[in-house]
């Protein structure tokens, strides 16, 4: 799929194209993740403006223009994949396949997709067996115990693609608390099938299955209160966490009055399990599960350069959850949502010049209350290579299943009284082309308020944890740049910065850095005889929250900044076969995305690629 088409910003059956669009969409293409070396998708959406990344073991956060991680819609190659008893996406569990793409939407778009996708939204997508044929396969070694490979084949035959990759990850870690010594263990690995069918000309069968595993070692906080390392995290042997998941879709396409009228019905499953080890045994778990069928309908009308497209979508979902808790303390029965969501889409372009979109949905709840969300965008581009463009929103995210339902003795329990969080926002930008397209460079000021955000408050007298909407606005604003040049067929500069102002009831929103900035310099030798890469990633200084009083009530504390160089490079061997190699941290830097979560200091890795 050439890059500068996406499927992620619109519920019609054809792709958009990102100059086109009002909204702000960063593309990262498979030459990216591969000339950076990527691993961990975390790790390079670190490059994308308006996006800050926490880390720790079992969980990899990923926020968008302030929000919350949650608040986030998490798609691969079409199928929503966010836990629904956490409401959110692990990050830590995706590691990069070959030939792989990434698509990030900022904004509110709950008008297309509903519940969860304030922030905006994140798509993985594979490559099909059409767009890649080929055998591929790569395998490196190095710091801490390291072993990372991945395999790909693809290829097509008449009507019919396929492609079938597998990726894994095994490393024996690193520890994460503060002057500890035990070492965390993680094997995270998964295996995918992507194929299409075209038994007609204007038909189409897509079928996409995924199933993913990981088992991670954390540690837990001391909650000893006579301690002098109470709230911090320390060495805990024999906590594990188990956590698979499967993900299935089938969408069948239809093309009518010569392609004018396109019409997709699609059917999904993603079906999560969680398990909690201590050295004592099994501690916790949960399943939970989403079926969700949709139908897609699109009608082009073209008047010269004018192309109006109609569309209409209907989502029908159904998500439940049970908890598996071992104590005997949870309620273990099942609980389920069903949500029924209709979708009215317009869209207008007027050459290479104009486009205008707006879009509206109804989403009809049987647990919360029904929500009406929009949104409206709109670019045009100057013969100068000026594109100016706008867009404005709402955004719905209903609470999750933990929050409403979980439960952890002494220290957590949910609130089944909790509502929908709401937003509302805003975003202008600006964009400039120059000489011939090898360098673009943009600027976009954006503006969001959230209603009744769900927080975490700890009541008296007994000071146990529970969530509640806030009566406060969650109000963020900030300014996104970035730079993307091609110099000649040997340099490339991608480059990105992120001013953001987040607040609640006053105070800074935690875990949200007020800068955050990246820049990846690339340079090829002729004939891709090799390359070298390196990165930047700076992380602004941030608040967070510390559990440090005996009370339980959090403390403030400020994290520092930081910043993460990595340097990669390759080497081609044959035409087909290269190595590889790369410094992560190479400044050794010692740092925290989260309170007392201590990350991995310098480490180096070497291996070996193929394609046929």
């Amino acid at each position: 799929m050439p890059e500068d088409i996406i499927v992620t910003g619109t519920r019609s059956t054809t792709p958009i194209r990102v100059d086109q669009s009002g909204s702000s969409i960063t593309v990262l293409d498979a030459q990216a993740l591969d000339q950076r070396q990527t691993r961990s998708v975390s790790d390079i959406l670190r490059d994308v403006p308006g996006v800050a990344v926490s880390r720790v073991a079992g969980q990899t956060q990923v926020r968008l223009r302030g929000t919350e991680a949650n608040q986030t819609l998490v798609l691969i190659d079409g199928i929503e994949v966010s836990d629904p008893f956490v409401g959110e996406f692990d990050f830590g569990t995706l590691v990069a396949d070959d030939m792989a793409r990434i698509e990030v939407l900022r904004g509110q778009q709950s008008a297309i997709y509903g519940s969860d996708a304030i922030g905006g939204v994140i798509q993985y997508i594979t490559a099909t067996g059409r767009e890649a044929p080929g055998l591929s396969a790569r395998v490196e070694g190095g710091s801490f115990g390291t072993v990372n490979a991945a395999a790909r084949v693809a290829g097509v035959a008449g009507n019919f693609d396929y492609a079938l990759s597998g990726t894994i990850n095994s490393t024996d870690g690193t520890p994460n608390a503060r002057g500890g010594r035990r070492d965390l263990s993680n094997d995270t690995g998964a295996v995918s099938l992507k194929s299409t069918w075209a038994p007609a000309a204007n038909a189409r069968v897509t079928v996409v299955g995924r199933y993913s595993r990981s088992e991670q070692d954390f540690n837990d906080s001391d909650n000893d209160p006579t301690s002098p390392t109470f709230g911090y995290i320390i060495d805990t042997p024999g906590n594990r966490l188990v956590a698979q998941g499967a993900y299935g879709l089938v969408r069948g396409e239809l093309d009518l009055l010569g392609g004018r009228w396109t019409n997709a019905v699609t059917a999904q499953i993603a079906d999560s399990q969680r398990d909690g080890y201590t050295s004592a045994g099994r501690s916790y778990g949960d399943k939970g599960q989403r079926l969700k069928g949709s139908y897609e309908g699109s009608l082009r009308l073209d008047q010269g350069v004018l192309r109006h497209q109609l569309t209409v979508a209907l989502d029908l979902e159904r998500e439940s959850y049970r908890n598996t808790d071992p104590s005997g303390y949870a309620f273990t029965g099942r609980r389920h949502t069903n949500n029924l969501g209709l979708v009215g889409q317009y869209d207008l372009t007027a050459g290479d010049h104009a486009a205008f979109g707006a879009s509206i949905r109804h989403d009809d709840n049987n647990v919360f209350a029904n929500s009406t969300t929009y949104r409206v965008q709109g670019s045009y581009r100057f013969d100068s290579g000026t594109r100016l463009r706008a867009a404005a929103g709402s955004g719905v995210k209903n609470p999750g299943y933990y929050e409403l339902y979980g439960y952890v003795d002494g220290r957590f329990t949910g609130n089944p009284n909790l509502r929908p969080e709401k937003s509302e926002g805003w975003e202008a930008g600006i964009e400039q082309s120059l000489l011939a397209g090898q360098v673009t460079a943009g600027a976009t000021y954006f503006q969001s308020t959230l209603n009744d955000e769900i927080v975490t408050t700890y009541p008296a007298p007994a000071f146990v944890a529970t969530p509640a909407n806030s009566a406060a606005k969650s109000r963020q604003h900030g300014v996104e740049a970035y730079l993307n040049a091609r110099i000649g067929t040997a340099w490339g500069i991608d480059a990105a910065y992120t001013y953001l102002h987040a607040r609640e009831a006053g105070r800074a929103e935690v875990r949200r850095p007020a800068h955050i900035a990246s820049a990846a310099v690339t340079w090829r030798a002729a004939a891709e005889r090799g390359g070298v890469t390196l990165v930047a990633r700076y992380n602004g200084a941030t608040d967070d929250q510390a559990f440090t009083d005996p009370s339980y009530v959090p403390v403030r504390v400020r994290l520092r900044d930081y910043v993460l160089v990595n340097l990669n490079g390759d080497l081609a061997l044959t035409k087909r076969f290269s190595l590889f190699a790369r410094i992560e941290n190479l400044a050794n830097e010692h740092y925290e995305d989260v309170f007392s979560f201590t990350n991995p200091g310098r480490a180096a890795y070497a291996g070996l690629r193929a394609r046929f």
